[in-house]
Formats: structure tokens, C-alpha cells, sequence
């Protein structure tokens, strides 16, 4: 009781200050609803009263926002609090600004308000001033945001008007604008202002009031010295002294502003960097996306030769025809070829199989499908090896010739070899697996081989067929084996050829190229390349042995043979193939001979009717399709000529000697006389070189089809790549 009696006291003394509220429930509704009111006026009267000055732009912005920060649920929030709380250094709970901004903040989902002073938040001031600001690396980090705001506000160049204003001088009125006027008067048109003199006496500038009434006195006064302006101002040394300060800030603002632009421009060099490594990317994947093209178009030409084949081989009658002549050429095969599953798993660009029988340097090679059959040759090795490259093991050889295999083509299961010996044997790769008893048996001897050359007889057209069957020895008959005929006619080496369908061209070294016909084997025509040298086409400048050639291409008359540039071991030796490379396609023949020469040749009447000119060594290796003729040459050079024009479209330039080549629509590979094979992209112009687990010396020939390839190289050892 005690104790509510004096609790009472100061209640008692509020309600009979408080007036009586007058009966019915309306009334004292309008009264606590009008008392609201007016308590939401007076403190939103407190509140705002700072912000009603209109002088400084920062006060009519908080001006602006205050009557969005506090609604009356926030001044409510505020004011009308359930439990006074204790401050936080300990002094009154007084509503102040802070604490209104910060009191309706909800923290929890329970229905208790937690405000800053319920977390207890104390403003540092000093601390917050002092530490760093994280800033972009790009945005200067030697400059403090305050110090940037301070030096870019357009306060900061108050100081430098004041110092101006400072130092004008009152004096009396000059007539500059008039001055002014007149100096453009006189510059526009002199016609108006002839007898005008513009600077005349009255016009002289005089300092002083004293001087100008004595002046307008007596007009015969002598003239003072014009006082100086400067001498009637004293600003004294504080003012001084405030305007060095004032000065300095100003350089310290001119640097902070210089520093910022330079961070600006620094900023745009990024980003212009950025946007050009943006471009590249979307360069490079529309780069790509042309890659992508031509692999589609290549592969969309695959399916169509796909399907006419099939088409071909479900009608008896065109697949019986079919049958009777031999496979096209896989020279100009497009698309995807069949591959095992397990060749997707490969890592690109690397050698994934070696065949390491060979003794000597790689000549030749050529396979008829991926993981298909191999046909290997090699220096001083009368006798090819042929390799099943599923397993990767030797299957047997193909023997017959008496020199060194220089050239190889595999069709399917037909492979055509030509030798230095001058002949080119034609074999039945489905009969090697029979020839044990060859293998096992004893070589021919060189009287046997006087036997066999006595019971040959020899035909005009340079095809050499053996007796009858009935009329040999079986023995003769069982070492024939897998030679299916002998082309006989070359008095030199044969050194390069191709062969699609029933036709077959040889190149030789006794400078001439012959057409075969397969199906026959007779000897069709006869391509004389010094009948050529001599008559050149007449579109061909120069005479005979044209200027450009390299020393000693005119003794090609005589017995050809060159020095090859040295390959990347050191190493070097005589060039005499004097044909190096040929191919058709229909009755057009291109050729690269020794003179350094591109011929394209039409077959219906053996004459050359384009010559191109522009490599200045013998020419090893060529390919060409629809557009272009790609050739390289001991020149150490690949040149891309263009079919329509005989221009030259680009040239490659390597270190050593080019010997091989072959190349499709999005890339050329070569054999350069490096250990590494190099790949030139045709859309990104980008080189490349295959090494991993590759050759230990220079690479000599090559044949890729799809992502499959094979090479040989001068360590006698034959690897298998992935693409």
C-alpha cells in the first residue's frame, strides 16, 4: 500500500492538470485523435525546422527526404516506446535525429523492435575517416575518396575566384568593350574607319583622379607616369599567407584531378584491352565456325558418295560392272572416314603407335583405310612391308623388285609400287597372307631371274606378261604370289605416280611421264618434259631455260641430280628425282619436275598448257583440288596457286626442305626436314607442330585421312598418329 500510494502521487497531479473529457464515447475518440495529431505536428515541426532554409543544396536534399524517412509509424516508433532503454555511454534517453532514423529497424521476425541501441552501435567517427577505402585496382589508390570529392566539387574553385576578386583594382572607366569593338570593326571592314584613328589620346589610359581633373583643366598639363596598379592595393600578410595555403590546395587539387583523369584513361586502356581480347574470341569462334562449315560440307559430300556407292552396289548390273574395274583414288575422298571407338579416347596431336622393322630411311608409304593395311618402303630395301595397323604387326612383304621402292599407292586392296628399277608392279594385297611359302622359300637368284628374262617375251606398248601358265614352271607360277602384272617401259627410276580407276600416270627420272591404262596394261601416251622445257606454252614468258631457275637446271638435259638443302640432323643427299610429284583428276595433269616448274597438262592431247612459274628448286611434292594446286619444293617453300588464274595465292616458308605434303579444305601437313610434322591451319593461318612421342630425326613422307595419319621419317621407323 505504501508503496502504491507513492506511486500515485505524481498521477494524481497529471490528471487534474489534464482537463475532464466530456461524456460519450465519441467525444473522447475526436479528443485522443486530435491530441495524436497535434503530438505528430509539434515533434514533425521539431524535426523538419532544421531543413526549411532553402541556402545550401545539402540541406534541401535531407529537406526533401525527411518527409519520406519520417512517417508517422517511425516518429511513433520513436516516441511512444514501451520501456525506456538506457543509452549506450550511459547519458539521457532524449530523442535525438540518430535515433529516429535507426529506431524502426526490424532485425528478428518476433514482434519486438530492435533498434541500434539494442545492438549497441557507437559511431566512430575518427576511425571510420581513417580507414581505407577498398577501391577497384583500376581507380587510383593514392588519392582518398574525400580528397577526390573535395578536389572535383565545383567549391573547390571558390578559393581561386576570391584570390581574382581580390586583386581587381578600382579604376575609372576605360572603354575596353569599346576598344574591343573597334579592333573587330577595323578587322571586318577598314573601308568604314578610314579617317578613324581607334587609339587616340583620349583612349590612353590614365590612373588617377587627381591627373584626369588636372587634364580636363589645362589640356597642355604635362603627363605623369601612369601609376602602377598593384601599388594602391595592400592586402597585407595574413591575406598572403592564406592565399599561399589557398594555392598550394589548389596544385594538391590540380594533382588529385590529374592523377583521376590518368586513372580514368588508364580505366579505358583496360577496357579497350578487354574489348579487343573480346573481339579476338569472337573472332577466333567465328573462325571456328567456318572450320565447322567446310568439316560439314566435307562430310555432307562423304554421305553423297557414300550413298551412291551403296545405290551402286544394290543394282547386280553397275555393281558386276563395278567389279571389273579398279577402286577410285582415296586421293580426293572427303568426309569422315570409319574409325574404331576407341579413337576417340586418343589425345589429339600425339603418335600412338610405332612399326620399328625398317633398317633404313622411309621412301614411301601408303595405307588404304585407318586401321587398315600398310605398304612401307625404305632406302636400300628392295622388298615393301605390308602392316595390318589394327594390331600393328607385319604381315609380309611384297617381293619382285630389284631396286629401291619410291613410290606407293594403296587403293583398297590393290597397291601399286614403283622402283628404280624402272618398273611399276602392280599387287593383290589379299594374297600377301599366302605367300608363307615365299617367305619361307629361298630368294630368287640372278640366274633364275635370266630364266625367267628368256621365257619372257615383250610387247610394244611396255608391258611385260610372262608365258602361259602351262608353258612355266609351277615353281615360276607360285613365286609370282601377290604381283598381279608388271609395267615395264621407263629406262630410268619411276619416282612418282597416281593412279584412280582404270587409269594410271608414272613419273621417272628419264624426264617423261606415261599414261597406263590398267584394264589393258598398255602404255596409252608418252608426256616428254624436255619436249615441254623446249616449247613452252606461249602464255609463259622467258626462253627455253627461263632466268629464274636455280643453278643448273639447264644440265637437266643430261643426268639430273641436286644436293638437297640439309635437314635439320645435318645431314643432306643427291636429289635425282627429276618427275617429283603428279597428280590428275579427269584429262587435267598437274606436274612438278626438277626445273623448279608447275605444268598443268591436258590428257586428251599430252601438250602443257599452263606453266607456273615461281619456286626456285626442284619441285618434290604437289596436291590440288577444284581451286587451288599446293606444291612444295627444295626451295624450302610452300606455294598455293590458284587453278582459274596461275597466280600465286600464298606462300609458306620454312627452315629446310619440303618433301611431303597433303592438304584438304581447313589444313595443309607437311614433312619439312624437321622432326616434327607441321600443320598449317588454312582459316586461323596459324602453324602448328606435331612432336609428341614423334620421330628422333627428320620426317620424310606422310598420309593423313580424317583424323588418322601416318609418316615415316629418316630414323627408319614408321609412327601412327591422332589428329
Amino acid at each position: 500500500m505504501a508503496s502504491s500510494s507513492k506511486s500515485s502521487g505524481p498521477n494524481k497531479d497529471k490528471k487534474r492538470a489534464a482537463p475532464e473529457p466530456p461524456p460519450g464515447g465519441s467525444t473522447s475518440t475526436s479528443t485522443s485523435t486530435s491530441a495524436g495529431s497535434s503530438k505528430f505536428d509539434a515533434v514533425s515541426k521539431a524535426i523538419l525546422s532544421p531543413f526549411t532554409s532553402r541556402k545550401h543544396d545539402s540541406a534541401k536534399i535531407l529537406s526533401d527526404l525527411a518527409p519520406v524517412i519520417m512517417t508517422p509509424r517511425i516518429i511513433g516508433a520513436a516516441t511512444v516506446s514501451g520501456k525506456p532503454r538506457a543509452s549506450v555511454g550511459g547519458g539521457s534517453s532524449a530523442v535525438d535525429f540518430a535515433t529516429l532514423g535507426r529506431a524502426p529497424l526490424r532485425l528478428g521476425f518476433g514482434s519486438r523492435r530492435v533498434t541500434s541501441r539494442d545492438l549497441q552501435i557507437v559511431e566512430a567517427t575518427e576511425e571510420l575517416l581513417d580507414q581505407e577505402v577498398p577501391e577497384p585496382d583500376i581507380v587510383a589508390q593514392n588519392v582518398s575518396l574525400l580528397r577526390g570529392f573535395k578536389a572535383t566539387i565545383p567549391s573547390a574553385e571558390k578559393s581561386r575566384i576570391r584570390r581574382r576578386q581580390t586583386r581587381n583594382v578600382d579604376t575609372p572607366r576605360l572603354g575596353l568593350k569599346r576598344m574591343s569593338l573597334g579592333m573587330r570593326g577595323m578587322l571586318g571592314g577598314e573601308e568604314d574607319h578610314d579617317g578613324d584613328s581607334v587609339a587616340s589620346e583620349d583612349d590612353v589610359v590614365m590612373v588617377g583622379r587627381s591627373e584626369r581633373t588636372q587634364r580636363g583643366r589645362n589640356v597642355k598639363a604635362k603627363r605623369k607616369g601612369r601609376q602602377s596598379l598593384s601599388a594602391s592595393k595592400h592586402l597585407g600578410a595574413d591575406e598572403l599567407i592564406r592565399q599561399t595555403h589557398e594555392i598550394e590546395r589548389d596544385k594538391e587539387n590540380i594533382h588529385v584531378r590529374r592523377t583521376l583523369i590518368n586513372s580514368e584513361i588508364e580505366e579505358i586502356s583496360h577496357k579497350i584491352e578487354a574489348l579487343d581480347a573480346i573481339r579476338a574470341k569472337l573472332e577466333q569462334d567465328l573462325l571456328r565456325l567456318q572450320e565447322e562449315e567446310l568439316e560439314l560440307d566435307d562430310e555432307l559430300e562423304g554421305v553423297r558418295d557414300r550413298l551412291e556407292l551403296e545405290e551402286s552396289a544394290s543394282q547386280p548390273a553397275r555393281s558386276l560392272s563395278r567389279s571389273a574395274h579398279l577402286p577410285s583414288s582415296s586421293r580426293r575422298r572427303k568426309g569422315p572416314a570409319f574409325l574404331p571407338s576407341e579413337h576417340d579416347e586418343l589425345p589429339p596431336g600425339m603418335a600412338f603407335m610405332s612399326l620399328e622393322s625398317h633398317t633404313t630411311p622411309i621412301t614411301a608409304l601408303d595405307f588404304s583405310e585407318p586401321y587398315g593395311t600398310l605398304v612401307s618402303a625404305s632406302q636400300d630395301d628392295t622388298q615393301p612391308r605390308v602392316w595390318d595397323l589394327l594390331t600393328g604387326e607385319e604381315i609380309g612383304r611384297l617381293r619382285g623388285h630389284r631396286g629401291t621402292v619410291k613410290c606407293i599407292q594403296v587403293e583398297d586392296h590393290i597397291c601399286l609400287t614403283g622402283s628404280e628399277d624402272g618398273t611399276v608392279r602392280v599387287w593383290d594385297l589379299r594374297q600377301v597372307d599366302e605367300d608363307e611359302e615365299w617367305e619361307a622359300g629361298e630368294m630368287l637368284s640372278l640366274s633364275d631371274v635370266a630364266e625367267e628374262d628368256e621365257t619372257t617375251e615383250e610387247r610394244a606398248n611396255g608391258i611385260r606378261h610372262g608365258g602361259s601358265e602351262s608353258s612355266r614352271p609351277a615353281s615360276a607360277v607360285e613365286r609370282e604370289g601377290p604381283c598381279v602384272r608388271t609395267l615395264e617401259g621407263h629406262t630410268k627410276a619411276v619416282s612418282t605416280m597416281y593412279f584412280e580407276d582404270a587409269c594410271l600416270v608414272t613419273g621417272a627420272s628419264d624426264k617423261t611421264m606415261r599414261q597406263w591404262d590398267l584394264t589393258t596394261g598398255q602404255c596409252v601416251m608418252t608426256m616428254d618434259i624436255l619436249w615441254a622445257i623446249s616449247h613452252p606454252p606461249t602464255a609463259a614468258p622467258g626462253n627455253a631455260f627461263p632466268a629464274h631457275l636455280f643453278p643448273g637446271a639447264a644440265a637437266a638435259a643430261g643426268t639430273f641430280a641436286v644436293p638437297t638443302p640439309p635437314y635439320a640432323d645435318g645431314t643432306w643427299e643427291m636429289y635425282q628425282d627429276f618427275v617429283g610429284a603428279l597428280q590428275f583428276w579427269g584429262y587435267a595433269l598437274v606436274s612438278g619436275s626438277g626445273d623448279g616448274v608447275v605444268r598443268m597438262w591436258d590428257m586428251r592431247t599430252g601438250q602443257p598448257h599452263r606453266t607456273l612459274l615461281g619456286h626456285t628448286g626442284p619441285v618434290t611434292c604437289l596436291q590440288f583440288d577444284e581451286l587451288h594446286i599446293v606444291s612444295g619444293s627444295l626451295d624450302k617453300s610452300i606455294r598455293i596457286w590458284d587453278v582459274r588464274t596461275g597466280g600465286i595465292c600464298e606462300t609458306l616458308k620454312y627452315d629446310h626442305a619440303v618433301t611431303a605434303l597433303q592438304f584438304d579444305t581447313r589444313k595443309i601437313v607437311a614433312a619439312t626436314g624437321e622432326n616434327g610434322i607441321k600443320i598449317y591451319n588454312r582459316t586461323s593461318m596459324q602453324h602448328s607442330t606435331l612432336l609428341t612421342n614423334g620421330h628422333t630425326r627428320p620426317v620424310e613422307r606422310l598420309r593423313y585421312m580424317d583424323r588418322y595419319m601416318v609418316s615415316g621419317g629418316r630414323d627408319s621407323v614408321v609412327k601412327i598418329w591422332a589428329l
